[in-house]
């Protein structure tokens, strides 16, 4: 027996689950909060998110978070049970997300080592009174009312075993996947779950909680229990049914076979009704009595369900691993690893060692290419394991756009197009803030306030927003659209000259794109007022500075009187990228192989010289800028001529530059390290990496050669 029971490992748990429901819940809310009531699925599954809470919260002796949502959970047992009409939805709505808010908050005070300490006493009294308001609609419905949805301590669900005509008697065993950690928890929570319908319960092992070992006893033999109550299988299995559960075997028992307990019929598995967790009716299983082979406990777990068939049970079926849990602590861990590897890999395949002439390198050449074949493997698996859909961070979208249109009085719906697009876990740390603000602006600055502004455009009354995301060319684009007023380039562009952000500059100096970018610098704002969402003229330049921080950028589009369109562009992962090493001078420089368009040889004739010094190439009739990277980096050591060297001809987004470089290297994977704090920010560098020889090599921004060639 363990001497002390490891509350570290349940708290993890129940903040993990806790804030999968909590996910969950906002999901179902926040899709029908422009429906005009809950349909009845809806209701039970809130109804058992607001139970599995309260539930595990209790164990955790979290009161203020138990009484809250046990009283949201009264709440929807009386819309489950009554089903009354005319319910206040937009309301219920309300107060469903302010009960989550009070949740993630004391959560969040959790995680972070204080007490969850918040005041239910509020919301709590609000809940009632609501409760109130509902029950009295009930009585004037003519709808009979449910008896009291009473709520008990952990410790006192135990009932006199004093059965009726009405009462059952079931065994009840539960096998969990191997995987699953302290699964002796998860059982104590499928006791608890039956505590409302339980008038007697027995289970083993008994010291699920006291007792860490009884999780392996339980992995091995599965987790039995005696019921006695009024209730059908049906709602057993609603309550006790879990993710984790891998099979749920329910048997309808004699009063004489419950009154043998557990120790005389645990291993007594006549006529077994296999539940099928897919939501099937359950099926019983044909007389095992003929079988040759005594039927031993764990023998009938459910297997996978096929194509328009029903689970059925199999003897002996082994348990199957699927989903495991990680530390993205070990993840990051092992993302570095794979960097290193990819650095070691290069070190031993560039060898200076391997350059003497007569060598023999065939049997080298063969296991360095199946080397490189598993690195490469091994390095998409890793990436594949932290690529995370943005389905979350869209989810807090919705609840944004839902309390702003609230505040703001405008109507106001959110369209999601590609919520599945999945990218680098640490990238979307860090968008989820940029893109809140992008919403909020959409929905404060570009939505007209008076519907009669958009009708006279011909447009809806009601206003969308539409937040888009999709994977291309090794970017992921994420969209923020309105159908509101648009940006004026005239108010824009007098704005900026008065706050002395353009100097002397006329408006027809500037493209439509510059103009539209004055809204990223610091200290702009065209509201006329501070309100809670806009107006201080801190936010667009902060979104500018945290995309640029993971190598995205901020792409801005309008047309006045129809609406705006602010695009992050950002990479797939900040790990690793397929890279071209480049020499100028003895200096190496990687560019990213998707921005690279062509290789050119050119003669000096071919350049064209503006009279303020810039310098152009004309291919195919096009004008192109031309920068002769040694001289902008100052390299003295390079002095190549244009016929001597070699010219880059690179795109991005659309916008092409030429680079001359002294010569071309090689192509191989480059994993991306970020220059030092203590090194001065280099326009135009973004980072810098470790090659095979153990130089270092510096990574051009495209993006900021492009833009820092057309301020200048």
């Amino acid at each position: 027996m363990a001497e002390e029971f490891n509350m570290d490992g349940m708290l993890d748990m129940f903040l993990y689950e806790s804030g999968q429901l909590l996910e969950n819940l906002e999901g179902i809310i926040l899709e029908k909060q422009d429906a005009d009531c809950f349909d009845e699925a809806d209701i039970n599954e809130i109804f058992r998110t607001m139970h599995t809470i309260k539930g595990s919260s209790g164990i955790m002796l979290y009161d203020n978070i138990t009484k809250v949502s046990h009283k949201l959970e009264d709440v929807f047992y009386y819309l489950r049970e009554s089903q009354p009409e005319n319910v206040p939805h937009v309301e219920l709505v309300q107060k469903v997300l302010a009960v989550s808010d009070f949740i993630s908050g004391e959560m969040d005070k959790i995680r972070e080592g204080d007490k969850a300490d918040g005041d239910e006493t509020e919301i709590v009294a609000d809940l009632d009174e609501f409760l109130k308001r509902l029950k009295g609609e009930i009585k004037e419905q003519g709808i009979r009312l449910p008896k009291e949805n009473k709520h008990k301590e952990p410790s006192q669900f135990y009932i006199a075993p004093v059965a009726s005509e009405e009462s059952h008697f079931y065994r009840i065993v539960i096998h969990y996947r191997n995987d699953t950690e302290m699964s002796n928890i998860r059982a104590y929570s499928a006791t608890y779950a039956l505590k409302d319908i339980a008038e007697d319960l027995l289970y083993t092992p008994e010291d699920i909680i006291t007792n860490e070992e009884s999780a392996d006893v339980i992995l091995a033999e599965g987790f039995y229990m005696l019921l006695q109550t009024k209730s059908d299988t049906d709602e057993i299995v609603g309550l006790i049914n879990s993710v984790e559960a891998e099979s749920i075997d329910i048997e309808e028992i004699t009063a004489e076979q419950f009154g043998k307990g557990l120790a005389e019929i645990s291993t007594d598995v006549s006529e077994p009704i296999s539940i099928d967790l897919g939501g099937e009716e359950p099926k019983k299983e044909p007389d095992k009595e003929k079988e040759k082979e005594a039927v031993k406990p764990g023998d009938y777990v459910v297997k996978s369900k096929e194509t328009g068939k029903g689970k059925t049970l199999a003897k002996n079926q082994p348990k199957k691993q699927s989903i495991i849990s990680v530390n993205v602590e070990k993840m990051d861990a092992l993302m570095d690893l794979i960097g290193e590897i990819v650095i070691a890999e290069a070190v031993v395949l560039q060898n200076p060692d391997l350059q003497v002439p007569g060598l023999d390198l065939t049997n080298f050449q063969k296991a360095s290419a199946q080397l490189s074949k598993i690195t490469t493997e091994l390095q998409e698996v890793i990436m594949s394991m932290r690529m995370m859909p943005l389905t979350n961070v869209f989810q807090k979208m919705r609840r944004i756009v839902f309390d702003i249109s609230k505040k703001l009085g405008k109507d106001v719906e959110l369209e999601v197009i590609g919520e599945s697009t999945e990218v680098d876990k640490n990238i979307i740390e860090h968008i989820s803030d940029p893109l809140m603000h992008l919403v909020r602006n959409s929905m404060d600055h570009g939505i007209e306030s008076d519907p009669a502004d958009r009708t006279a455009l011909g447009k809806p009354e009601k206003g969308k927003v539409t937040l888009e995301a999709k994977n291309e060319g090794g970017k992921v684009y994420i969209s923020v659209r309105d159908d509101g007023k648009g940006l004026k380039k005239e108010k824009l562009y007098e704005k900026a000259k008065n706050n002395g952000l353009i100097g002397d500059k006329e408006i027809t100096d500037f493209t439509d794109n510059e103009i539209y970018r004055f809204i990223t610098l610091p200290g702009f704002s065209t509201k006329e007022e501070v309100t809670e969402y806009s107006g201080r003229g801190v936010g667009m330049d902060v979104v500018v500075k945290n995309i640029q921080s993971i190598g995205g950028r901020l792409e801005i589009n309008s047309q006045e009187g129809h609406g705006s369109e602010m695009t992050l562009v950002i990479p797939l992962t900040l790990a690793i990228i397929n890279g071209i090493v480049v020499q100028v001078g003895n200096s190496r420089f990687v560019l990213e192989t998707a921005s690279v368009k062509e290789f050119i040889r050119l003669t000096e004739d071919a350049i064209v010289q503006e009279p303020g010094g810039e310098e152009y190439i004309v291919l195919r009739e096009q004008p192109y800028p031309f920068i002769r990277l040694g001289q902008k980096y100052q390299l003295s050591d390079s002095q190549v001529q244009v016929q001597d060297g070699i010219v880059v001809v690179l795109e991005h987004e659309g916008e092409q530059v030429c680079l001359l470089i002294d010569k071309l290297i090689q192509e191989q994977e480059i994993v991306v390290k970020p220059i030092p704090s203590y090194v001065k920010k280099v326009k135009g560098i973004s980072g810098c990496t470790q090659l095979g020889d153990g130089s270092i090599a510096l990574i051009l921004d495209i993006a900021g050669l492009i833009q820092d060639e057309e301020r200048s």
